[in-house]
């Protein structure tokens, strides 16, 4: 899922001070983002004089960036800056960079070029960040790729489509949701459809359309011949024709109605079908939670690698440990390899499929696009640590040591009234997350 960062480069500097210098440091920080990852966007040389800053602005405009770095080679007046930022629509960073004092010439000035356009940029009402190091430094460098990849998610929030499959459960209020905000604040949009339209596709299909996945799965997934075959197929079935929905209506996530309905008049489990789909980069929530597939959405972006809806659903806090679960529609992308998911039946329905593993080990990321309180939109963020465990409950379950005592996280979760369902994607993306949320304008609320 992951690609490069796209990032538009603008070195700019003055014929007044030393331009071979400029053009020096310009390449050195050229090769520092290309070595770290990044495809460079914008001019080949230095730009001086109005009209190279025109003619990079008009080059610039409707690229798709995630991120705009204007590198202050040398100074310049606040002209430039605020003539890109109108022009591109990409989050803005200031780099500029240190000077040695010889007691000679001024030879760069950058500093003053970026104190200058950030006086400006904040007077228009524009916002940015700077960095004022080296191009080989370290910090500087984790700093602009964290809003580079805060500025990927963004940038796929504003075209994002997320269908809804049927209405969430009455008394399951977290998984309501604003559309107009969410449309207004992210740019996403929701597409509703109806179970009746995905059921009488379902019931159209023959067992030969799901034997290839069945085969596939068969691979990755123990105990699938002991289930009901009938069932199993259902599920199967589900499968293509949400992911069918999906690629014709350009949905990049799904929020499904599980239950009683498919149980009742499908006569299968939707989980199975959702943990498929998530772990092929189409993320899925249950109980029809928009919220909950829009963040896991944000977290896939972020990490470039699948991401999970779940519920807390215990806490042991003499062991600081905290228990995630839920029924079988974690990805498999998820399983702790030491333990081989199987195939099983809902705890409650009793009928197939839902996949069955403990989650692997390792450092998670935690959030939630969250309604709670006063109903306005903030997002949640925490970080932990997913212990090695055996299954703590049928279905799909991990050991979580939060960041922050579990009497801690216990008690925000109570006081503040927060959504049952959290999720969660492997690797540390905190910093990406509160870059985003400023980006978006989301407050914050930090879980851990």
């Amino acid at each position: 899922m992951n690609t490069s960062l796209r990032i538009g480069f603008v070195p700019i500097a003055r014929p007044t001070f030393d331009t071979v210098l400029a053009a020096q440091v310009t390449a050195q920080m050229a090769a520092a983002l290309i070595a770290a990852g990044c495809e460079l966007v914008g001019p080949a040389t230095l730009v001086m004089d109005d009209p190279a800053a025109q003619a990079a602005a008009d080059g610039l405009a409707g690229q798709p960036l995630d991120l705009l770095l204007l590198f202050q080679a040398s100074f310049a007046d606040s002209s430039v800056a605020a003539g890109l930022a109108q022009a591109v629509d990409a989050p803005l960073l200031l780099w500029a960079l240190p000077e040695e004092r010889t007691g000679g010439r001024l030879r760069l000035n950058s500093f003053c070029g970026i104190n200058l356009a950030g006086h400006a940029l904040k007077r228009a009402g524009i916002n940015y960040d700077y960095v004022y190091a080296r191009p080989e430094d370290a910090a500087g460098l984790k700093k602009l790729l964290t809003l580079a990849r805060a500025g990927r998610v963004k940038r796929l929030l504003k075209t994002a489509r997320i269908g809804r499959v049927g209405v969430n459960p009455t008394g399951f209020e977290p998984c309501g949701f604003d559309g107009d905000a969410l449309a207004r604040q992210l740019g996403v949009e929701i597409v509703q459809r109806e179970l009746t339209g995905v059921f009488a596709q379902v019931r159209e299909l023959a067992p030969a359309d799901t034997a290839p996945v069945l085969e596939e799965i068969k691979g990755k997934v123990a105990g699938l011949d002991v289930l009901d075959q009938r069932a199993l197929r259902g599920t199967l079935g589900v499968y293509l024709t949400l992911d069918q929905l999906a690629k014709e209506e350009n949905l990049q996530g799904l929020a499904v109605r599980c239950w009683p309905e498919f149980f009742v008049e499908l006569g299968c489990a939707a989980c199975g079908a959702m943990s498929m789909l998530t772990d092929a980069g189409t993320p899925c929530s249950c109980e029809a939670d928009v919220n909950g597939t829009v963040t896991q959405l944000i977290l896939q972006g972020l990490s470039g690698d699948v991401a999970f809806g779940t519920d807390v659903v215990s806490f042991d806090v003499e062991q600081d440990e905290a228990v995630v679960w839920h029924c079988g529609l974690a990805p498999l992308g998820m399983a702790d390899p030491a333990a081989q998911p199987r195939g099983t039946i809902h705890s409650n329905r009793k009928l197939p499929l839902l996949m069955e593993f403990p989650l692997k080990p390792g450092r998670v990321t935690i959030a939630r696009l969250t309604q709670s309180g006063d109903g306005a939109y903030r997002l949640v963020i925490g970080g932990g640590e997913m212990l090695r465990a055996p299954m703590s409950f049928t279905g799909t379950s991990g050991v979580l040591r939060f960041d922050k005592p579990a009497t801690d996280v216990l008690d925000t979760i109570m006081h503040e009234g927060l959504d049952h369902h959290i999720s969660l994607t492997y690797g540390d993306y905190v910093d990406e997350l509160v870059a985003l949320a400023t980006m978006l304008k989301l407050p914050v609320l930090r879980l851990t």
